[in-house]
């Protein structure tokens, strides 16, 4: 995604959280955002409440979709397609924004060209999804004032999930949707200070600040402030780790508030890394259903217990403080990573707080180069904050790109990695539940929210449900080419036909025994969002 970050920032929102709710039209696409995000999704609903009108594209009719002016039920692995189809429309309509086409951007006449084979009879016929849906959807979002797209991980989670943000990055621009307030291209993370955790080097590719690690003259300045060699080799994603331990290329992984036997694809292989690999660390402040397979578990504080900062997903650096110490040898994360390098001898570690170590990322990071514990008191402060007199950055690309100009990028459909067929007709996707936050290591340990969502389901349209002769609350077996598990069944309209979605919270199951390893080419990210299954009534006893 080098291409795409340079123009559109590190995966962050370009723009602001508040300014949601200024917005006239918000698309929401590949987000279950009353579920994954309900302070977003408050200021959707405040926006909606002012006159705008939201545009919802999801398989699953979810809580947002019910207050959606167009919602799209669109077919897990189409949204490329739909996407061309909208800016068909938009383009030969001339709803385009030609001088900021002209002024801000290059590529345009090839991106043009593309799309002129997406004209919205065609894409019905790739999608099913009606072509007046889709002109409905291309005037509204064009020919608001200021419309912002909001995507998750329903977009992200493909194999062609680099060209799915590529592609919402080129409908942004088509219409002049970015470098304004209440405008642009906002993904939602994930988890929490996923954000922080990308910004400050949690990457293969890049030290702290999205710095390149094989751009020699960056490399030299972090070499010259840690006092080592460092190397210009970009290092394996999490997906990539597991398949080189079974090559064995790595030999040790040390794991820190991650749980990949629940939350990684295809959970066979993970398993067979995790009791393959030579020596495992599991930094973690419970015993997880990854931890299981450690050599050694070190005790983790949680955020309650330590003080720091966090990033979220409209880059607000804030600060969080300390409230009680940790229980019995638990250590804060930074306490724990300064005394394993003292013990192996690594020099450049004699840290006595945490403020000290943001002091440093300062001083190597420019896009946190103005900030200081003392500045980030209340609110927090939007990177980019260059100087100690910058208040920060509401807003991305006001005046230009970082690259210069945005660069339009031409994008075709392709199909997932793996389709139905007569054996595997249904398509899986997968997702979250209000009540529970990503494997449950935490939220399954609270008995309120656990009595709330107690055990794992799948859900299924009625007409499918007819057609296998399940109803619900019956026990089905959900299997795919990887794996098989049973859960009981929830019979639902809001669902596309032929699609079944399954929650991955729940270990007993593990709807990624289910899910495809197969990886985004560019991002390394799986294609958690599709997969080819099959389900049968399962066998009393």
């Amino acid at each position: 995604m080098a291409g795409l970050a340079a123009a559109f920032g590190s995966g962050a929102m370009t723009n602001s959280i508040k300014g949601i709710e200024d917005a006239d039209c918000i698309l929401v696409i590949g987000s279950n955002t009353t579920s994954s995000h309900p302070l977003v999704a408050h200021r959707i609903y405040r926006a909606k409440a002012k006159g705008a009108r939201l545009i919802v594209v999801d398989p699953r009719k979810t809580q947002i979709a019910l207050f959606a002016d167009v919602y799209v039920p669109i077919r897990p692995g189409d949204d490329n397609a739909f996407l061309n189809g909208v800016m068909n429309v938009i383009v030969e309509n001339g709803w385009h924004d030609k001088a900021f086409i002209e002024g801000r951007t290059e590529g345009f006449e090839e991106f043009r060209e593309n799309l002129k084979k997406y004209t919205p009879e065609h894409v019905e016929e790739i999608t099913g999804i009606h072509q007046e849906t889709i002109r409905r959807v291309a005037e509204l979002y064009a020919k608001a004032e200021r419309s912002s797209i909001i995507y998750c991980m329903g977009i992200t989670q493909h194999t062609v999930g680099t060209s799915n943000v590529r592609n919402l990055a080129n409908l942004a621009m088509l219409t002049g949707n970015v470098g304004r307030p209440s405008t642009g291209v906002n993904p939602l993370r994930g988890q929490n200070n996923v954000q922080g955790a990308c910004d400050l080097g949690g990457l293969p590719n890049v030290f702290p600040g999205y710095q390149r690690v094989d751009d020699d003259k960056v490399r030299a300045k972090f070499e010259e402030a840690w006092g080592v060699k460092l190397p210009s080799k970009v290092g394996l994603t999490v997906t990539e780790m597991m398949g080189g331990i079974l090559e064995g290329k790595v030999k040790a992984l040390y794991i820190m508030g991650e749980n990949p036997i629940l939350s990684d694809p295809n959970l066979s292989h993970v398993e067979e890394a995790l009791k393959e690999v030579e020596f495992l660390v599991v930094q973690d402040m419970f015993m997880s259903d990854t931890a299981r397979f450690a050599h050694l578990v070190l005790p983790a504080a949680s955020f309650a217990e330590r003080d720091g900062t966090v990033t979220n997903t409209d880059r607000r650096v804030q600060r969080f403080y300390k409230a009680v110490d940790p229980p019995g040898e638990a250590r804060e994360d930074w306490v724990i990573i300064r005394e394993v390098a003292k013990a192996m001898g690594v020099k450049g570690f004699d840290f006595a707080t945490a403020e000290e170590i943001f002091d440093e990322l300062v001083k190597l990071t420019p896009i946190y180069g103005g900030l200081s514990y003392e500045r980030l008191k209340g609110e927090g402060i939007q990177w980019p904050c260059r100087t100690p007199d910058d208040p920060g950055t509401p807003y991305l690309h006001k005046d230009q790109f970082a690259r210069g100009k945005g660069a339009f990028l031409p994008v075709e459909h392709v199909p997932p990695a793996e389709v139905p067929d007569a054996d595997y007709p249904f398509i899986l996707t997968t997702g979250r539940v209000p009540f529970h936050f990503h494997t449950g290591t935490m939220t399954r340990r609270t008995p309120l929210l656990d009595a709330e969502a107690p055990e794992s389901f799948v859900e299924i349209h009625p007409e499918d449900a007819e057609g296998i002769g399940v109803r619900d609350g019956d026990t089905v077996e959900v299997s795919s080419r990887r794996g098989k598990l049973k859960v009981k069944v929830r019979v639902v309209e809001g669902i596309r036909k032929g699609t079944v979605f399954l929650p991955f919270h729940f270990a007993e199951a593990a709807a990624n025994l289910l899910t495809i390893d197969a990886l985004d080419p560019v991002a390394k990210i799986p294609e958690y969002k599709v997969c080819a299954v099959k389900i049968n009534k399962a066998q009393e006893g």
